[in-house]
């Protein structure tokens, strides 16, 4: 673990000169050579992290408080205090999508899909539709594939995702079942792709005799090939159908051929450049926080992250209570204003990573969706709620479609949270469920909010 580091003063190439002093045992170790452009702060917008030696030379702050750490982490994903509108136009959209690098897509539906969520945490009120609309464009900005598990991408991440395609085409990185298409049932998944070659677009239900069984994971034979050509890059989504069912073409009638005629990148460069997006996305995180962005192997990411370290972008830092070295984003910054309220989902880059939750927040999460209903602590579809900068409480909720209603069936305070947060969270709950088009917001007994009757508030029911 690094101690201490200095950063020598500016050499006319602009290049500065990190010297590891010691580690953890006292020991020695090798120097780095890294660029940085001078118009790179260490945190821009942030704290001051430079000072003089007693010779007069620059001196990089070695460490973090938890309390910078979650204000650079905060400010990276977008939660930098700007005030969410309750009417969002389509226009930031892509934007906010870059800047978080993907959004995870989820088939429980129980509130609302998951990849909604995350832009409505940080924009506010935006119509759903203009999302679906990006995912389906036939010009396409934006592409589903592996991710972190699938998700909606740029489509400029394509080139540096073709490493995982290329393994899965070999029956390596996917799931048991799909490994066999790679080997003796290959055939099978051959047929699949001539007759799209020929008829065009399919899904699995397109599929004569594919004797689709009912159930999330009940997969049909034709689902297991056409899910290990897609993992192979060998067809493309099209888009999702209202069941949210995938549908299958050839990557040349999907993607834009000015990405499918990029060069393929080596597959240590790609990951490399996957790990740079994750370190500006999350702004301060470990390896392993890194790595599981895009969810690139273990055994993949130290040469990548070395390199990363040497050319500058990312620098070698300790957060005091972080048990593992962490790596800062040199564009990182520690927002100034983090004031605000947000529902948070539970793929949400934020919190997707549980350690990293708790090393950041002090807040244990857990999804519970596969736990017994006996054995669940907080609930099956729980939302973390995000105040001021800090997770305060956890609220189980529901979407009643046909009744109007957003069901909150349980809440959950932290110890810590303001006197203010129920009723911010009653706030938040009235603008998630006027943006689903649910026209009330109805209390379970079992969901003490604490503060004033929810009741009083307008829109709230009290349920029986």
């Amino acid at each position: 673990m690094i101690q201490h580091c200095t950063i020598s003063d500016p050499l006319p190439s602009s290049t500065f000169e990190i010297v590891v002093l010691q580690t953890q045992n006292n020991e020695p170790t090798d120097s780095y050579f890294v660029r940085i452009y001078p118009s790179h702060s260490i945190v821009a917008g942030g704290p001051d992290r430079t000072r003089r030696d007693d010779a007069g030379r620059a001196t990089l702050k070695h460490d973090l408080s938890p309390t910078e750490a979650r204000r650079i982490a905060l400010t990276a994903q977008g939660f930098n205090g700007r005030t969410r509108a309750e009417i969002v136009d389509a226009a930031p959209l892509p934007k906010a999508i870059r800047r978080l690098g993907l959004l995870q897509i989820d088939s429980v539906n129980v509130l609302v899909r998951a990849h909604y969520l995350p832009l409505f945490s940080r924009l506010g009120a935006y119509d759903r539709t203009a999302l679906d609309a990006l995912a389906a464009a036939k010009s396409k900005r934006f592409f589903e594939y592996w991710g972190h598990e699938a998700s909606l991408l740029p489509v400029e991440l394509q080139p540096l995702l073709r490493w995982r395609m290329a393994r899965a085409r070999r029956g390596v990185g996917t799931w048991g079942q799909l490994r066999v298409y790679a080997g003796e049932r290959r055939p099978e998944a051959d047929a699949l792709l001539d007759r799209i070659r020929s008829e065009g677009p399919l899904a699995a239900s397109d599929v004569e005799g594919s004797n689709a069984r009912k159930g999330m994971w009940a997969w049909s034979d034709a689902k297991h090939a056409l899910e290990w050509l897609f993992w192979s890059g060998l067809v493309a989504a099209t888009h999702r159908r209202g069941s949210f069912e995938r549908v299958y073409d050839l990557p040349e009638r999907v993607l834009p051929r000015a990405v499918l005629d990029l060069p393929t990148p080596r597959g240590v460069d790609a990951r490399r450049e996957l790990i740079a997006r994750a370190a500006r996305a999350l702004g301060v995180a470990t390896a392993d926080d890194l790595r599981d962005y895009y969810r690139i192997p273990a055994a993949d990411a130290p040469l990548p992250i070395k390199q990363l370290v040497e050319d500058g972008t990312i620098v070698p830092v300790r957060v005091r209570g972080w048990r593992q070295m962490a790596y800062l984003h040199r564009d990182a910054s520690a927002g100034r204003k983090l004031e605000g309220a947000a529902l948070l989902s539970p793929f949400d880059p934020l919190v997707w990573r549980r350690p990293r939750t708790e090393r950041l927040f002090g807040f244990r999460y857990r999804l519970e969706i596969y736990t017994p209903a006996h054995k669940r602590e907080h609930g099956y579809y729980v939302l973390p709620f995000l105040l001021d900068g800090a997770l305060v409480a956890r609220v189980d909720l529901k979407a009643d479609r046909k009744a109007g209603a957003l069901i909150v069936l349980g809440t959950h305070m932290e110890p810590d949270a303001p006197a203010s947060a129920a009723e911010r969270l009653m706030d938040e709950l009235r603008l998630m469920a006027s943006w689903l088009a649910l026209t009330t917001v109805v209390v379970a007994p079992a969901a003490n909010l604490g503060g004033p009757s929810p009741s009083s508030a307008p829109n709230v029911e009290l349920a029986p």
